[in-house]
């Protein structure tokens, strides 16, 4: 079974900057789509970004100018690095893969705790 595994998730204060990643325990082929998704106490998980096959990169409004989504070149791992953080980017992240068959495989999350 494959799964994806993130990391890099911790204590930051506002302002300051963190670098999530997300990889696959295995090969998991015909990649329709790299998303990140947060979810925050109480509230309903939303996208943060979407990386499609090929497709325009998508940031919710939230996170644009701040937040930046990328693979390596292996395609295997995608990142989220995140600048000027504030104390409402405070949630889970999670990674989430789409395959072009319908799959989805999902990350089992990283905390991002923002201080004021």
């Amino acid at each position: 079974q494959v799964q994806l595994v993130e990391s890099g998730g911790g204590l930051v204060q506002a302002g300051g900057s963190l670098r999530l990643s997300c990889a696959a325990s295995g090969s998991i082929s015909n990649i329709y789509g790299m998303s990140w998704y947060r979810q925050a106490l109480g509230k309903k998980r939303e996208l943060v970004a979407s990386l499609p096959s090929g497709g325009r990169i998508n940031y919710a409004d939230s996170v644009k100018g701040r937040f930046t989504i990328s693979t390596n070149n292996a395609k295997n791992t995608v990142y989220l690095q995140m600048n000027s953080l504030k104390p409402e980017d405070t949630a889970a992240y999670y990674c989430s893969w789409a395959t072009w068959s319908g799959r989805s495989y999902w990350g089992q999350g990283t905390q991002v705790t923002v201080s004021s």
